[in-house]
């Protein structure tokens, strides 16, 4: 045996030791798989560069149709360049067009049919044109339609033996389920209670109008907010037109005291709609209703890179997403006019770049294929999804999943990982399984539910068009802090920086836990990729039957 005395045996023993972590490397190399390689791959020093120039005063709150938002979109597209991502937008380049119209309404309406009952804008009601013209008119009977829903997995159809087409419907706003906690999901919003989906089913009903009763009571927000939100500019996608002239809100009050003035009792109606017994009922009254509108067209556009997929199921992609967009230059607040959005949403959109980031340094390619999403005027209204999911890069059968990232968790390290949407389809677990992967256990955000928060960002357009999607949230289990702590940290971002200019880049932000969130996201993408199937909605979801015309 050689002696470790000897220079012969100090030699052996200098390679002993430095060929030992080699073999320990190789070995941990051999264990590891392609999920574990991406999710090594992230690297939060750049992820911190993306998201201090992106938040920063250079690209002026990067507002949508403005040049700081326009620099925002070509310094995406030039790090999807650099990383090696290939186009993926319109006509082989980065971008994917997104046609915006705006109108400014101003709105007189009355109703007729012998009811004396004066509707003064603002106080009484708000509306808006839904037609790109300058001026309409709309003249039609009045429908009450209870929650004007049509639900089959929850056997409800307000709209069942009416025929609304021409004529101008009156609902209410939610869905039952907040007066019965036996149906619907209770307190917890459904789609059906959002004020867009209501507008959507007059439409397919062909109805000339809607208004929307708003309480107090049931509604999330004070009718001050609903004065604030639509009487200003209304900002949508240019895209057909359909058979509504006008939608707009009316108060409880003021469209009770209509209904009385008619003969006919508001609140004897609504006790009948949140039952399955319920009947549509003709109103004996009209509206007549004339809008003129300021009308601006502009445009923006989604930055779009793709990263190809390896498997049988190549042709197929996931979508991983954020938003760009902030508010752009406003009125100052405390001296500074620049809304930067560092948090919103530059925070989510420099998780994009990174995650893309980690696949390209990986060299790992998932089994279906990743098109990387920068969406633009999401604060408008999720305007740059929507019209990705209307006008998709790939046909939607084809399209897997829809993971979104909208303000991420910039706060430390946690034990525990949010998300929205786990409970409405099979990619909840799939995303369960990820996060165990990392040591994450996954919570609920019960407040998130009920206030319908998973219809409010840009997975949501996908999941209407029967794509499943989760959007990832912060946890608040924060590794070294007091309980309460993560709770007290969203409360004080909500209350003093939430769209105000003091959301920027600030020097304690840590990226601990937006890595775990992005370690999360990889690990779900590649599951996604390696399975056979498809994710699949869950037969309770409201978008099961979106998900299953999709598929054929």
């Amino acid at each position: 045996m050689t002696s470790v005395f000897t220079p012969a045996g100090r030699r052996a023993l200098r390679f002993i030791l430095i060929a030992l972590p080699l073999s320990i490397a190789a070995s941990s190399c051999k264990e590891a798989g392609p999920a574990d390689m991406v999710a090594a791959a992230v690297d939060s020093v750049s992820y911190r560069a993306h998201l201090e120039y992106l938040a920063s005063d250079l690209l002026e709150g990067r507002g949508t149709a403005t040049r700081g938002g326009r620099l925002a979109a070509q310094y995406i597209a030039t790090q999807f360049e650099r990383i090696g991502l290939t186009p993926a937008g319109d006509s082989g380049t980065w971008f994917h067009q997104v046609p915006i119209v705006a109108l400014t309404p101003d709105p007189t309406f009355k109703a007729t049919g012998g009811v004396n009952h004066p509707l003064v804008y603002r106080q009484d009601y708000v509306a808006w044109s839904m037609k790109n013209a300058e001026t309409v008119n709309a003249k039609a009977p009045a429908v009450f339609v209870g929650y004007g829903i049509v639900a089959p997995e929850y056997q409800w159809d307000d709209y069942a033996g009416v025929d609304v087409k021409d004529k101008i419907v009156i609902c209410l706003v939610n869905d039952p389920g907040l007066r019965d906690s036996t149906i619907f999901k209770g307190k917890i919003l459904t789609y059906y209670g959002r004020w867009t989906y209501k507008i959507e089913e007059a439409a397919r009903h062909g109805a000339a109008g809607i208004l929307i009763v708003h309480s107090t009571e049931s509604a999330t927000y004070p009718w001050t907010t609903v004065t604030a939100s639509w009487t200003g500019e209304q900002v949508r996608l240019e895209q057909p037109e359909t058979s509504l002239i006008f939608a707009g809100w009316i108060k409880d009050t003021s469209a009770a005291g209509l209904f009385a003035a008619a003969g006919q009792d508001l609140s004897a109606l609504t006790k009948l709609a949140y039952t399955r017994h319920f009947k549509a009922v003709p109103l004996s009254f009209s509206i007549d209703a004339r809008i003129k509108s300021v009308v601006r067209h502009s445009a923006t556009v989604d930055v779009l890179g793709r990263w190809d997929g390896s498997g049988a199921h190549k042709d197929d992609v996931i979508l991983i997403g954020g938003h760009y967009d902030h508010f752009g230059i406003r009125t100052p607040v405390k001296g500074d006019s620049i809304y930067n959005g560092a948090e919103d949403n530059a925070s989510g959109t420099a998780a994009v770049i990174s995650t893309a980031e980690a696949f390209v340094k990986s060299g790992i390619h998932p089994g279906r294929a990743l098109i990387f999403c920068a969406f633009g005027a999401e604060e408008s209204g999720l305007l740059g999804s929507q019209a990705l999911a209307a006008s998709p890069p790939v046909p939607l059968k084809q399209m897997a999943a829809m993971l979104n990232m909208d303000v991420t968790n910039l706060h430390g390290k946690t034990t525990d990982i949010a998300v929205l949407g786990a409970e409405q389809s099979s990619l909840g677990d799939i995303f369960a399984a990820s996060a165990k992967a990392e040591s994450l256990k996954v919570t609920t955000n019960e407040e998130s539910l009920i206030a319908g928060s998973f219809f409010r960002s840009d997975h949501f357009p996908f999941a209407k068009a029967g794509v499943p999607a989760l959007s990832v949230e912060p946890g608040t289990d924060f590794v070294g802090k007091p309980a309460g702590w993560g709770a007290e940290q969203t409360k004080q971002y909500t209350d003093e920086r939430y769209h105000q200019p003091q959301d920027e880049m600030l020097p304690w932000f840590s990226m601990t836990g937006t890595m775990q969130q992005v370690r999360v996201i990889i690990r779900t993408a590649m599951s996604v990729g390696a399975v056979e199937a498809q994710p699949a909605w869950n037969a309770t979801s409201e978008f099961h039957a979106a998900g299953e015309t999709r598929l054929h």
